[in-house]
C-alpha cells in the first residue's frame, strides 16, 4: 500500500476525523504505521476509545479502499495529502487540517496568496454585482480567490474571479456529488482555471454537518476572509467565527442600513473588521504581493441601443448595474409616472432593464 493510498483509507474511516488522524500520525509516524498498529498501541493514543481503536486495527472491514481508487482514477481527479508539497501550507497551520483533499483542476504556489469571499445565499442585486466586481479585481491583482460554490454570493465571487484570474472552490460534498447541482457547468469552468477541492470521499453526500467543514478549509486557506453580505444569522458569520480563531484577517462590505442582508456585515465592522470600500482595501493587506492595477470589468459609459423611443433612451441612460429606485428614476426623467412606469415595463420585455423587490431597477448587462 502507498502513502496516498493509506490516507485515502484513513480518510474514509467513519469518525476518526482529522485531530485524530494528527495525533494518530505523531503516534506512529505514517498511515500505514497507524494502519497496521495492534488495537492496544491504538488505545495509548489520547483520544482513541476502545471503540475507535477497533474501528483503526480492523480498518479494511469498514471500507471499501479499492472502489474509492476506481471512483478517483474514474474521475480523473488528483489527491493531495499531508505529505505533499502541493498541500496549501495555510491549511497546514490550523488545528484540523484536512487529511487529504481531492483536486479537479490544478494547485499553483500562488494559490498561497487567497482571499476569501462569503456571504448570503439569498444575496440582493447589490450584493452581488459587489461580490463580482470585488473578486474580480482581486483576481485580476494575482490573488486567488477562495469560496465554497454555495448559491448567491460565492457563485458570484466565483463568475467574478474566473474573469480576472484564479478561483478556487471548496465543496461540502464529494465530487462525485457536486452541490449544488445547477453550478456543475461553474463547477467545469472554475477546474479549467483554478480547482474544485473536496476532503469528503467521491460519492459524499452534503450534510448538516459537512458544510462548517467545509468552511473551515476555505478560512484556514486565506490570508483572511471578506464578507460581502449576510444578515444577523448567516452560515457566513459561522464562518468568519472559524476564520478568527484561525488568526485571519476579517473584512466586511458596508450596505443600506434597512436591508437586513447588511446587518451581519454592520456588526462585524462594529467589531473590528475592516470596512471594504474597494479591492484595493484588502490588496494592501498583501504586503508581500506586488500589485497589478486594479481594474473594472469594463467602461463605465454603456452606450444606448438603437431603436428606442426617446422615453426608453432617457429611462435606459438613467439606469445602471446599481439600483435605482422608481421615485429617483421619475425625478430625473421629468417624465409623468405612467409614462416611467409603462417604459420600464418595454425595456423590461426588451431585456435592457430588470426589476427588483422595493421598485428598484438595473440595467441588464
Amino acid at each position: 500500500m502507498t502513502t496516498k493510498e493509506a490516507y485515502i483509507a484513513l480518510n474514509l474511516l467513519p469518525k476518526i476525523g482529522p485531530v485524530r488522524v494528527r495525533r494518530l500520525l505523531e503516534a506512529f509516524g505514517s498511515p500505514q504505521g497507524i494502519l497496521s498498529a495492534r488495537r492496544e498501541a491504538l488505545r495509548a493514543v489520547d483520544g482513541i476509545g476502545p471503540e475507535m481503536a477497533k474501528v483503526v486495527a480492523d480498518w479494511e472491514s469498514h471500507i471499501d479502499l479499492s472502489r474509492e481508487l476506481d471512483l478517483i482514477r474514474e474521475a480523473k481527479v488528483d489527491v493531495v495529502t499531508l505529505d505533499d508539497d502541493a498541500y496549501p501550507r495555510s491549511l497546514r497551520e490550523i488545528h484540523d487540517p484536512p487529511t487529504v483533499l481531492y483536486v479537479w483542476g490544478r494547485l499553483r504556489k500562488q494559490d498561497e496568496r487567497a482571499i476569501a469571499v462569503v456571504g448570503s445565499r439569498r444575496a440582493t442585486h447589490y450584493g452581488l454585482q459587489t461580490a463580482k466586481k470585488l473578486s474580480f479585481q482581486m483576481a485580476r491583482a494575482g490573488v486567488t480567490v477562495i469560496s465554497g460554490l454555495a448559491r448567491g454570493i460565492d457563485t458570484a465571487a466565483h463568475e467574478g474571479a474566473l474573469a480576472g484570474g484564479r478561483t478556487i472552490a471548496v465543496l461540502g460534498s464529494g465530487l462525485g456529488k457536486l452541490y449544488p447541482p445547477e453550478n456543475q457547468v461553474l463547477a467545469e469552468k472554475i477546474a479549467q482555471n483554478g480547482a474544485v477541492v473536496s476532503e469528503f470521499p467521491i460519492l459524499y453526500l452534503p450534510d448538516k454537518q459537512s458544510f462548517p467543514l467545509r468552511n473551515r478549509i476555505v478560512s484556514g486557506w486565506s490570508s483572511g476572509i471578506l464578507v460581502v453580505e449576510a444578515p444577523q444569522r448567516s452560515g457566513a458569520l459561522i464562518t468568519v467565527n472559524q476564520a478568527a480563531e484561525q488568526g485571519r484577517n476579517v473584512y466586511a462590505v458596508p450596505g443600506p442600513i434597512d436591508r437586513p442582508t447588511s446587518v451581519g456585515c454592520h456588526r462585524l465592522i462594529q467589531e473590528g473588521a475592516k470596512l471594504v470600500m474597494s479591492a484595493e482595501d484588502i490588496l494592501e493587506d498583501f504586503g508581500q504581493l506586488e500589485l497589478l492595477p486594479v481594474e473594472d470589468e469594463g467602461p463605465s459609459e454603456v452606450a444606448i441601443p438603437e431603436g428606442l423611443s426617446e422615453e426608453e433612451r432617457v429611462v435606459l441612460g438613467l439606469l445602471s448595474g446599481t439600483e435605482t429606485g422608481m421615485e429617483t428614476i421619475i425625478e430625473q426623467s421629468k417624465l409623468p409616472a405612467h409614462v416611467v412606469s409603462t417604459t420600464l415595463m418595454r425595456l423590461e420585455m426588451k431585456r435592457l432593464a430588470k426589476a427588483l423587490p422595493g421598485k428598484h431597477y438595473v440595467r441588464q448587462p
